[in-house]
């Protein structure tokens, strides 16, 4: 998509295949940084009460843009540091007892799983379902399931190997079972397009710093609405409190306020947000990340991606390499891994196309990838051909 590698200066000089690990930021998030870091240093309004309710605003700015992402509502969206933010949040207000059971698969990356694994202390118990050949079948799942499960911790995308999940049939799955579907999506989201209206999840967490171009510590966690009055909030802050009559200027302005009183907390889930002073240039750079990825479209966008992708193993097919990533459509991301041997070999591969500058990746889980390859909607066809050219040159 020629009219988004504009946005990126940082294309120049490089070919930047590498999303899956940390993403490059647009320009307009940049430049909408710089507007929120003068406005903090000038202060031009009337007072600082002022300021900090103009700042809030334009915090608040990053739930729409989220919840459009995934055709959720704004008040489905709290906003978080990262994933490992929103998964440990999830996995404190999840309602569970001593004896209850959480599924997992053993290519997730480590975030998916800590939460659960310092819960054991708690008799919470983990089940682990073996990959096959780098997939995850439903139902292996299914099959995993006992009347104690709970909790089935997934993630959308695998990060290794890019293998994506069906989704939909899990989501049936869980839903018939009266399970909860908690989802990590950090390596599907800003690629290839999920709808929680036709794929309902409990609970989806996605940083924003990587297929969404945010690097900013900030990112998403959505609660499906009917959801929230069953979590456990971990956190209390001021401002999951409900606003007060007149907002909270005029709050802080009234002599018969006290601090010991029943509050009343938003019935939403930013009631799950720390509920203080957060990171208010991350949420205005994820915005405006999220802003561009609307303005190019999520269907252009995957097809994109999926053309680069397809570029990129018809032409390791005729290298002396082992494609890891799984071939069906219906299972593929913007990611494509491959091997060319050993984990050593592979490394060294690797190594040898960074000095090229051309950056790619090597990731493992349960003896499970090699080469990883991030194809996104700023690269190019020319961007593959390089990396395939180089390839080749390497491995002759």
């Amino acid at each position: 998509m020629l009219n988004a590698r504009q946005h990126f200066p940082g294309l120049l000089g490089k070919v930047f295949l590498d999303a899956a690990c940390i993403s490059l930021a647009p320009r307009p998030a940049v430049e909408a940084i710089q507007k929120f870091l003068d406005l903090s240093m000038i202060c031009p309004h009337e007072s600082a009460t002022a300021q900090h309710i103009v700042m809030d605003e334009m915090r608040a700015a990053a739930r729409p843009a989220a919840a459009r992402l995934i055709n959720a509502h704004q008040d489905e969206i709290a906003l978080v540091e990262s994933t490992t933010h929103g998964l440990s949040l999830a996995a404190d207000a999840i309602p569970l007892d001593p004896g209850d059971r959480v599924l997992l698969c053993d290519l997730e990356f480590m975030e998916v799983a800590i939460p659960w694994v310092q819960k054991k202390k708690d008799g919470i118990e983990i089940d682990v379902v073996p990959n096959r050949n780098g997939e995850i079948h439903i139902d292996d799942l299914a099959d995993r399931l006992t009347p104690r499960t709970k909790v089935v911790a997934v993630s959308s995308v695998q990060w290794t190997n890019g293998y994506r999940l069906d989704l939909a049939a899990l989501s049936r799955l869980c839903r018939d079972r009266k399970i909860w579907l908690l989802v990590d999506a950090i390596q599907q989201l800003g690629a290839i397009p999920l709808d929680v209206q036709q794929t309902p999840v409990d609970i989806l967490a996605c940083g924003g710093h990587k297929w969404l171009n945010a690097p900013f510590g900030c990112g998403f966690l959505y609660i499906r609405r009917d959801m929230l009055a069953k979590l456990r909030p971990p956190l209390t802050g001021y401002l999951s409190v409900q606003d007060p009559p007149g907002g909270w200027g005029e709050y802080f302005q009234t002599p018969t306020t006290t601090p010991v009183q029943d509050y009343a907390f938003v019935p939403a889930a930013r009631r799950l947000e720390t509920g203080g002073t957060a990171n208010y240039p991350g949420a205005v750079g994820l915005a405006a990340s999220l802003n561009l990825i609307h303005s190019l479209g999520q269907q252009p966008i995957a097809e994109h991606i999926f053309s680069l992708t397809e570029q990129l193993l018809a032409g390791l097919d005729r290298l002396p390499v082992t494609v890891v990533t799984p071939r069906e459509r219906k299972n593929r991301s913007g990611i494509v891994t491959f091997s060319a041997g050993s984990a050593d070999e592979n490394v060294r591969l690797m190594n040898r196309l960074l000095e090229k500058r051309i950056l790619v990746s090597v990731r493992y889980t349960s003896n499970v990838g090699g080469v990883r390859v991030s194809c996104h909607f700023y690269n190019s066809a020319e961007d593959i051909e390089t990396l395939l050219a180089e390839l080749r040159r390497i491995l002759s």
